[in-house]
């Protein structure tokens, strides 16, 4: 019986090591707009960390057209389904594209971070930035807004989520917003110098 109940604990301590979760809580940008969803550098994420022997889980709850507020509206449910470990925030870039105040778009952010860190999860913010068309004034505000939330709340921040990737137009589908299949190794590579810091194999939790 002894033998039984501690083989049973042992179980679900096994279940419970391999039941972390990444969320990734986006926009079209993660949520691989105009390819293939086993393109998207999301997939290749959790393909990564399966080479790599992390026991996470990913679970994509990014959607195309999201707001920051529409992020921080939903929130509270993506994380009350998945209970992640970590969350990436992929938010931003559709209020800059829409000319959002800049003041809205860091305070929805701001509750998006504060809900996660309430549930415990560590948080990794992915920067954006619009184009120069939009005015240095507001380019300058957009970039810094996301350095500002990360500062505040004491969490890591991947500056600009298509690092090496904008200014390639080859890498650019023909919106010129939205990065190719062949992009999504390099957004890869960028999310995870954030990302692999805060990563814990079994052993570490």
């Amino acid at each position: 019986m002894v033998q039984w109940f501690c083989a049973a604990l042992l179980c679900v301590a096994t279940v419970t090591a391999q039941a972390a979760t990444v969320l990734v809580f986006g926009d079209s940008l993660s949520a691989a707009y105009g390819i293939g969803a086993r393109e998207g550098w999301v997939t290749l994420l959790e393909e990564r960390l399966k080479r790599e022997k992390f026991d996470y889980s990913v679970v994509n709850a990014s959607i195309s057209g999201e707001t920051t507020s529409g992020g921080a509206a939903r929130i509270e449910e993506a994380l009350s389904r998945t209970r992640p470990a970590l969350v990436i925030v992929a938010l931003g870039g559709n209020d800059g594209l829409r000319g959002l105040p800049i003041a809205q778009m860091k305070a929805s952010l701001s509750r998006i971070v504060e809900s996660a860190q309430r549930r415990g999860a560590r948080v990794l913010l992915a920067g954006m930035r619009m184009p120069p068309n939009y005015g240095p004034q507001y380019t300058r505000e957009f970039e810094a807004a996301f350095a500002d939330v990360a500062r505040r709340h004491k969490v890591p921040l991947v500056p600009f989520l298509l690092q090496g990737v904008a200014d390639r137009r080859e890498l650019m589908q023909p919106d010129n917003i939205h990065p190719t299949a062949a992009a999504q190794p390099l957004m890869l590579e960028t999310v995870w110098k954030g990302l692999r810091p805060l990563l814990k194999k079994p052993g570490d939790r």
